[in-house]
């Protein structure tokens, strides 16, 4: 309960700047521990060949997209259990979070079923060739067939962020990333199982952190995780999908493009392949960053949302957006002025590198803009407001870049691929001033005396 306590006052009273980095800091971490998973086994797949580190492209967006069903659920949980503590409706805080475990666990299962089932029909969507298909089906049948536990993990990422308990997902992540850290050459060089070798020490990590998180529910956390506490009321699922479907739609949307990626790198061959896989992966550890920075933010925006502290949250827009594009600015200098050195980390193939090397300069000149969107995006979730959030979390690579890659490479060859996303990046940025700009003069209006909150939160909604 002291813990608690002092994550309500962290949210409530600290400094805006120190609150946001002490919430956020933690779940940057987490995404980041999370993503070095397939880091660490790209980078291990690149000893064993270029064929494997195309295996492990290929399957990265199956596993992305189903993985991306818990991150929707814990996100809408997290918002609403967020504006719950606010409220103090502990109960129904503690029956949300039950109800979006029990939810996650059972959709993924479902997926996972239905997934392993058409393995091979999926894969070659995906754009396996034939040199890659073996290695796609050895390490994609063991990480597909246990993505009940990355999916089980971070959807306890999101509660435990909404009760502004990152410290334990991030000491969750932390442990389970080690032990892949050693698990992985132990198996994959010493055990002599190859691309297998990754898959299971993947697994085994990724079980490591489940049982962290199992540990701590039934011991130590403020909400109360039970099968008692599931629920089925129309009013919890409202607002777990009102946040969750534009998320999940954003994580199916982002295994997609990946999808696509590879499809249309495929045709020009296996090195292209694996230059756009190295290249997403690298990008993805930048944009794990603004997606944990956005984790921070959402539970303090909730909060206060849901304390009707309006005045707090005019500050915490302003700060946050400030936050979230200088490290947008510098990890976009770091990419184009270190490109090539980034690339030959994974490969010392010279048309891979060249290749990942161009894709690098070209996204990172747009990805100064990434923050303001993840941001804005963040804020209407965390009040609740699916439509608008729902339509940002789906553009970027949705709605602006499937067309794109569908249409771009037919016109201009491979370099349509590598410029997909940025214009698809632009084209967002756009989107995202248009519908902040709404969101700013419902803030403008509301006035920092609180005893006329109440009246004005009609206009918010």
């Amino acid at each position: 309960m002291k813990t608690n306590t002092k994550n309500m006052k962290l949210m409530e009273d600290e400094k805006v700047s120190k609150a946001l980095l002490t919430l956020s800091i933690p779940m940057i971490i987490c995404l980041l521990v999370n993503a070095s998973y397939n880091i660490i086994d790209a980078y291990f797949a690149g000893i064993l060949g270029i064929n494997q580190i195309g295996a492990i492209s290929i399957t990265f967006p199956i596993t992305q997209g189903i993985v991306g069903v818990g991150v929707g659920i814990g996100a809408g949980a997290g918002s609403y259990i967020s504006r719950l503590l606010g409220n103090k409706d502990i109960d129904k805080a503690n029956k949300t979070a039950s109800t979006a475990v029990f939810s996650s666990i059972t959709a993924g299962i479902i997926i996972t079923i239905f997934t392993i089932m058409f393995l091979d029909k999926v894969l070659l969507a995906l754009g396996a060739t034939e040199t890659i298909m073996p290695f796609a089906k050895e390490y994609g049948v063991i990480c597909i067939s246990f993505c009940i536990l990355p999916l089980f993990n971070v959807t306890m990422n999101n509660i435990m962020a909404a009760q502004g308990e990152g410290k334990i997902s991030m000491t969750a992540m932390i442990i389970g990333a080690i032990s892949n850290i050693i698990l992985a050459p132990i198996l994959i060089f010493e055990l002599n199982l190859g691309i297998r070798g990754a898959a299971i020490a993947t697994v085994i990590a990724q079980a490591i952190t489940s049982s962290f998180y199992i540990w701590y529910t039934f011991s130590k956390s403020y909400l109360k995780i039970s099968i008692h506490n599931v629920s089925f009321h129309k009013n919890i699922f409202t607002e777990i999908l009102k946040v969750g479907i534009p998320t999940i739609l954003f994580n199916l949307l982002a295994s997609v493009s990946m999808g696509l990626i590879t499809l249309k790198a495929s045709i020009y061959g296996t090195e292209q392949v694996a230059a756009m896989g190295i290249v997403t992966r690298v990008f993805a550890v930048a944009t794990y960053v603004i997606f944990g920075y956005s984790k921070g933010v959402q539970p303090i925006a909730g909060y206060n949302y849901g304390a009707k502290n309006f005045k707090r949250l005019k500050e915490i827009m302003k700060v946050s957006t400030i936050q979230a594009t200088v490290f947008c600015i510098i990890a976009a200098i770091l990419m184009y002025t270190y490109s090539s050195q980034i690339m030959s980390i994974f490969s010392n193939d010279y048309l891979v590198k060249t290749t990942g090397s161009t894709a690098l300069k070209v996204n990172a000149i747009v990805f100064i803009t990434f923050g303001f969107q993840m941001v804005i995006a963040t804020f209407f979730l965390a009040f609740g407001k699916g439509r608008e959030g729902g339509i940002l979390s789906i553009c970027r690579q949705g709605i602006m870049f499937i067309p794109i890659i569908l249409i771009l490479p037919n016109l201009i060859g491979f370099n349509g691929i590598i410029y997909s996303q940025a214009i698809a990046d632009i084209l967002t940025t756009i989107l995202t001033v248009i519908l902040a700009v709404d969101l700013i003069k419902e803030f403008k209006i509301i006035p920092d005396d609180e005893n006329t909150l109440d009246e004005v939160q009609v206009d918010i909604l």
